[in-house]
């Protein structure tokens, strides 16, 4: 009798366990990406406030239209192609990059399911835009840097080790999203159930290209340990900067963080030109 309970107990722990894991495997998407679309209306007014910045449009090669914010600089300029967070609609860096870096072009990239971009969001097709947005910004000629900030730091690791780069800053990044998704669902088997793996600490050790790499000293989303392993796995020559008192969506505050960007693109420490 006690057997036939225990063995019933253990049917319904793992019965409960498979349902939780399916239930993950299912909706992962959901749990990785938050699509911030706009509107036409709203991309017409972004446009029509900053003069400086383009509204620029591609196809990729399924047919899918994708959306970018080209903001011109001077020719000398370094060109900045940025890769935002999972849940980032990037045109509030328009007036950052304007402020921040002036002079400095900058190519703020909408991924699928974001901004004024169509389609649906993974890994694979923001991999694969990244690499047409790649071939689009470097027809100017000028030195390519890539900014990826917390999940865009899995696209612009892939991109980094796909082609040449200048250098790539990273704010608040991770070594993989298998690892990270182990620290928080330590009771799921997160190997085997992920579509989108976003394993920079595997590619990091192949890439030439400097680093900076930015972390909030108080992020409770990203722990620290996982952007030092991905910091220690870099190939190339790399700078560490913690910015104090930052958490994960406050680092642009640190007043670290631009000084730390416009020195390594290779501007002054300040904000004039």
């Amino acid at each position: 009798m006690e057997w036939s309970v225990a063995g019933w107990i253990l049917k319904v722990v793992l019965g409960v366990a498979l349902g939780v894991a399916l239930v993950v495997f299912l909706v992962q998407d959901k749990l990785i990406f938050f699509p911030q679309p706009i509107t036409e209306e709203q991309r017409v007014r972004i446009a029509q406030r900053f003069a400086g910045a383009h509204s620029v449009s591609i196809r990729a090669a399924d047919g899918t239209r994708l959306h970018a914010w080209h903001v011109k600089g001077r020719p000398d300029a370094p060109l900045v192609m940025y890769f935002g967070g999972n849940a980032e609609e990037v045109s509030w860096m328009i007036d950052e990059a304007l402020r921040n870096a002036p002079g400095t072009e900058w190519l703020l990239v909408d991924y699928r399911g974001y901004g004024a971009s169509e389609g649906s969001p993974s890994e694979k097709a923001w991999v694969a835009d990244a690499l047409q947005w790649y071939e689009y910004a470097s027809k100017s000629g000028q030195p390519i840097y890539l900014f990826g900030r917390s999940l865009g730091g899995g696209v612009a690791v892939q991109l980094a080790a796909a082609r040449p780069v200048a250098g790539v800053v990273l704010v608040a990044p991770f070594d993989s999203l298998v690892q990270l998704g182990a620290h928080y669902y330590p009771f799921l088997p997160v190997r085997w159930m992920l579509r989108h793996r976003f394993d920079s600490a595997a590619l990091a050790p192949g890439i030439a290209a400097p680093l900076l790499c930015l972390l909030a000293q108080r992020d409770e989303v990203i722990p620290v340990e996982h952007s030092r392993r991905l910091f220690d796995a870099w190939g190339g020559p790399k700078r560490w900067v913690e910015l104090k008192g930052a958490r994960h969506n406050s680092t642009d505050t640190a007043p670290e963080f631009w000084e730390a960007i416009r020195s390594f693109l290779g501007k002054k420490n300040d904000k004039s030109d």
